[in-house]
């Protein structure tokens, strides 16, 4: 019992309802010293005549000194900054020993004053202690241990007294007394428990939305910074060029995007793994912070391409020498642990012009980028007029195959694919051609990266795969045609659906090759392989085009389920006077010979090229020397002539 009652009127520990009642007591602690005030002159005043002087003008005096003090005390809380919890729990302590110091001290003096007067007077005195007790407890409602230490101390000796007074009328006040203050007891512990239930409610209130707030917070730092190197990703970046643009605008101030792509960085992945691929990227990023270049933000825009937006910079002489200390920068050896990495980037700049959008710019930027990729690898490139020329023409091919009629302008023409020692054609490669009706002819080399940026190629793919079966058969039986796979196509498993839904539509047998490239396997072997397993099932056979200029090339003969390999043009055209070019030609068809893989020569195109293959071992020959590219009705009539002449010969 002891316990609890300790607890019940000790300072509560929640911090919460330590504040609040703080608060509350600023709000009515003012109220009760106001009353104690008015109520204790006033007694004092109906006693002036009959009780002695120190009782009716001293004592009130200290004891109202005292309530204006603390009322003064109190006044100045208000409207303050909130008390800390330490400080808090100080007040309700210092609060709780007044309250019992003061409800002595009132108590000890409303008694002492009972003996004098009339019975009026006598009254009054019950009826002080009464009422003021009340007031007093209900003002210290919120701070369940001061009101019923003031209600104890005050009605003890209040029931006490009256009760022995020998009145019948006191004793039964104080029976009264005694009721009404255990009445109020009641209401104050319900009051109290819904206070403390309300702060607690409040509290946990609060401690959701700081919890909301927290998860918005981390949601927008998810959604606008990159998790591996902590800065601005591509949304947050495009809301900050914006913004710039609009400023720039407003001030006729000029500003530059900068684009760093990263040479290689797939290599980086795969060869030393993603841990190391990403402290790069964080070197990066430290080194262009230490370049302390004018630039306002500096983001990371996908795996291995960083934006800058640099205020005020526009010449281009300037920004060449920008670029050109953002590739220096990235030369030097990044020493990592377990591995020293050689990184070069290439660099494109753009510069805002008047009436220019973030999205033009941007876009300036990017493809500035791709041309010092190609250009200049590991330089600079800053946007000029050549490049707003070829922009608008690529821009103008773009919208052109987008809507282009796939079925009706795309066509196909046929290079003949020659065996030597049976001195007859045995297939062609069938290579896509498109004729716009609005930007005409278009090269091959300038649609099919085109295409494959845009994710188009397996529509063309499609379509040249479609044309391809439809002249097979027409073609003699023993005429097989190659089909190009890109490496979106490969390394799609819906693309290659797509493809042995067509190819099983046509109807067997089936007569169509897939030639694919060393880059695109790259990609993912697992998944080119499963591909070219699926396409095997079709009748098909797999040629591995431009053997000897990609990576990790026996890896890729070993693992995968090859049937020809194609020798690149770069070692047949060569070969006639370089010993080395030739030892590696007889190398790889020793190696398509012990492997059992049919072994295709491209680009011969003279006598001696072919004397000297020949002289090898070669005997698959593609090149001008034995046709160009041809229309499918040209290819046909050759076949026939072909056929004309060995039926002529054999006569």
């Amino acid at each position: 019992m002891l316990d609890r009652l300790s607890r019940l009127l000790a300072v509560p520990d929640d911090t919460d309802l330590v504040q609040a009642q703080a608060r509350a007591l600023s709000r009515q602690v003012p109220l009760m010293y106001g009353m104690l005030l008015a109520n204790t002159l006033i007694l004092a005043s109906t006693h002036l005549h009959a009780a002695p002087a120190w009782l009716t003008a001293y004592i009130p005096a200290a004891l109202a000194l005292v309530c204006l003090v603390r009322i003064v005390y109190w006044w100045r809380q208000r409207g303050g900054q909130p008390k800390a919890a330490a400080d808090a729990r100080k007040t309700l302590q210092r609060m709780i020993w007044i309250a019992i110091v003061l409800g002595v001290g009132f108590a000890w003096w409303s008694i002492s004053l009972f003996p004098y007067g009339d019975t009026y007077q006598r009254s009054h005195v019950a009826f002080y202690m009464g009422i003021t007790t009340i007031g007093c407890m209900f003002c210290l409602m919120h701070v369940r241990t001061a009101a019923f230490s003031v209600g104890a101390v005050v009605l003890i000796p209040f029931s006490v007294f009256f009760a022995t007074s020998g009145v019948p009328v006191f004793a039964a006040i104080s029976v009264n007394m005694v009721l009404v203050i255990a009445a109020l007891v009641v209401i104050l512990l319900g009051n109290y428990r819904d206070f403390a239930a309300l702060v607690a409610s409040r509290s946990e209130m609060v401690q959701r939305q700081a919890e909301t707030q927290r998860l918005s917070d981390e949601n927008f730092r998810l959604a606008n910074v990159d998790a591996v190197t902590g800065l601005p990703n591509r949304r947050s970046f495009m809301q900050t060029l914006d913004e710039a643009m609009a400023d720039a605008a407003m001030t006729a101030r000029g500003l530059t995007v900068a684009w760093l792509d990263i040479d290689s960085f797939k290599a980086i992945n795969d060869t030393f793994g993603h841990t190391t691929g990403n402290r790069v990227l964080v070197e990066v990023a430290r080194r262009i912070a230490q370049l302390r270049l004018p630039v306002t933000t500096v983001a990371r825009l996908e795996a291995d391409v960083f934006a800058l937006i640099l205020d005020g910079i526009t010449d281009p002489a300037d920004l060449q020498h920008l670029g050109n200390r953002l590739c220096d920068a990235m030369r030097e050896v990044f020493e990592l642990p377990g591995a020293s990495i050689h990184v070069t980037v290439s660099a494109g700049l753009a510069a805002s012009r008047p009436g220019d959008s973030a999205e033009t710019i941007f876009d300036r930027a990017d493809y500035v980028t791709s041309v010092a990729k190609r250009e200049t690898r590991g330089g600079a490139v800053v946007f000029g007029e050549r490049h707003e020329q070829e922009i608008s023409k690529v821009r103008a091919l773009e919208h052109a195959l987008h809507t282009a009629e796939l079925d009706r302008e795309i066509y196909v023409l046929l290079q003949p694919q020659f065996d030597v020692l049976l001195d007859r054609t045995i297939g062609f490669e069938v290579l896509a051609r498109w004729r716009s009706p609005v930007v005409g002819e278009v090269s091959p080399a300038e649609f099919i990266p085109l295409a494959e940026r845009l994710g188009l190629i397996s529509r063309i793919t499609r379509t040249v795969l479609r044309k391809a079966l439809t002249l097979s058969a027409q073609m003699p039986k023993s005429i097989r045609l190659s089909v190009n796979l890109s490496a979106h196509d490969l390394n799609s498993a819906q693309a290659i659906e797509d493809i042995v839904a067509i190819v099983t539509e046509a109807g067997k047998p089936c007569r169509i090759d897939f030639e694919i490239t060393e880059t695109a396997v790259m990609r993912d072997i697992g998944q080119a392989n499963e591909a070219l397993v699926a396409l095997l099932a079709l009748g098909s056979r797999i040629s591995l085009d431009d053997f000897g200029t990609g990576h990790s090339s026996l890896t890729h003969v070993q693992k995968l389920p090859l049937d020809r390999i194609k020798i690149d043009r770069s070692f047949v055209s060569d070969a006639p006077h370089d010993p080395t070019s030739r030892a590696i030609v007889k190398t790889m068809l020793d190696l398509c010979r012990n492997l059992g893989i049919g072994c295709v020569f491209e680009g011969i195109e003279t006598e001696q090229q072919l004397d000297t293959l020949l002289g090898l071992g070669g005997s698959v020959m593609q090149g001008y020397l034995f046709g160009r590219p041809m229309p499918p009705d040209a290819a046909i009539r050759s076949l026939q002539a072909e056929h004309a002449r060995r039926l002529g010969a054999a006569g």
